[in-house]
């Protein structure tokens, strides 16, 4: 255990009871003592405190960072407006994953968010292909809080009014109750919310400004993934990873018309060719959501036949949905059987239980978008 990581509000998470896991090179709370489903349930309900602390937190600086980042990501960066922020693909040269991240827009600067698992290679890659045209500035300093569920703009409003004319995919600097941060109206639940980038030496104390709200409990990494899987949302190491491109992943919404063959800032980032043929000529397998017939949990690595037996693909999330009270998983079929109410059978202990393809999410998102 000594060699995990630890976020600023370790002691805290031990404090409120939480059973911690390693996660990423952290130790991480997986659940506090009410236990996963009422975590869940409560964020749906009224609001979720999340630790993301062991995110990436980094900064590009410099007149040139928004045109240099393009070079590495097929997303719409030049365009960003001040204050908005966007959901980005790191890719290599055969079009598929290496992470993805948020990027928002600041007067001095470009705010870069990356996940935990790849944080280190993320900052690499930056460094390495961005040298010379902008500062990559890693800010581990920085802690990281998510406010989710329909209280949080509630609770957030009464330490700064101000954060609830923010909609959604939008940021700003707030003072909260004497706290400087910087926050974007997001998050990684389908709920409205708020990621909230503070000082480690003030996150304990902005935590437990939050945790003193009748609406507001600590949440740990268990609901945070069931809840990411009811919004339909990927994960990555799971959902998309360097064997997956953004047409197979169904992930094309986050790729611009500006960024696409015959836009006007087309191609220049790795893997564009295999990328744009895909999305002329779609690929051979995509991912999907499935909704279970029966009460079967599915997980990930279950392998999906026809009627007939036939293999055609592999689970990569799943859960008993709590919210929607049935089995949901995400999941990559042959392209041939991804149409909605398509149905086909998974594999769980050598017995096979009937899913139906489904569009996602699962339940509908909340974002706030005025």
């Amino acid at each position: 255990m000594s060699s995990l990581l630890q976020t600023p509000l370790h002691a805290l998470h031990v404090e409120l009871g939480a059973k911690m896991v390693p996660f990423a090179g952290y130790d991480m709370p997986v659940q506090y003592p009410t236990g996963v489903m009422a975590e869940h349930k409560h964020t749906r309900a009224a609001a979720g405190l999340f630790d993301v602390s062991h995110m990436g937190q980094v900064r590009l600086v410099g007149a040139d960072a928004a045109a240099a980042l393009e070079t590495l990501v097929p997303v719409d960066i030049i365009d960003l407006g001040v204050f908005k922020q966007r959901y980005a693909l790191f890719t290599n040269d055969q079009g598929g994953l290496l992470d993805d991240l948020m990027v928002c827009k600041r007067p001095d600067d470009l705010f870069v968010v990356v996940n935990a698992g790849c944080k280190e290679q993320d900052v690499a890659h930056m460094q390495k292909h961005l040298a010379g045209r902008c500062e990559v500035i890693p800010v581990p300093e920085r802690a990281l809080l998510a406010l989710q569920g329909p209280e949080a703009v509630t609770v957030l409003s009464r330490l700064n009014p101000d954060v609830a004319k923010l909609t959604f995919m939008t940021g700003g600097f707030f003072t909260l109750d004497g706290i400087d941060t910087f926050l974007t109206r997001s998050g990684y639940t389908g709920e409205d919310g708020y990621e909230i980038s503070v000082h480690e030496n003030d996150a304990v104390a902005l935590a437990r400004k939050l945790l003193a709200h009748a609406e507001v409990k600590p949440i740990g990494l268990g609901a945070r993934d069931s809840l990411r899987l009811e919004a339909g949302l990927c994960l990555y190491g799971h959902d998309i990873d360097t064997t997956t491109t953004p047409v197979e992943a169904s992930i094309t919404w986050a790729i611009q018309k500006v960024r696409r063959a015959g836009g006007a800032r087309a191609g220049g980032y790795p893997g564009a060719a295999v990328i744009d043929e895909q999305l002329a000529n779609g690929a051979a397998r995509k991912r999907v959501g499935l909704v279970g017939k029966e009460r079967m949990p599915v997980r990930e690595g279950a392998k999906i036949v026809t009627l007939e037996g036939t293999e055609i693909g592999v689970v990569t999330s799943g859960t008993l949905g709590p919210t929607v009270n049935q089995p949901v998983a995400l999941a990559y079929l042959a392209k041939e059987h991804t149409a909605v109410g398509t149905e086909v059978f998974a594999i769980v202990r050598d017995k096979r239980t009937p899913m139906v393809v489904s569009s996602t999410p699962f339940t509908p998102n909340r974002y706030y978008r005025g």
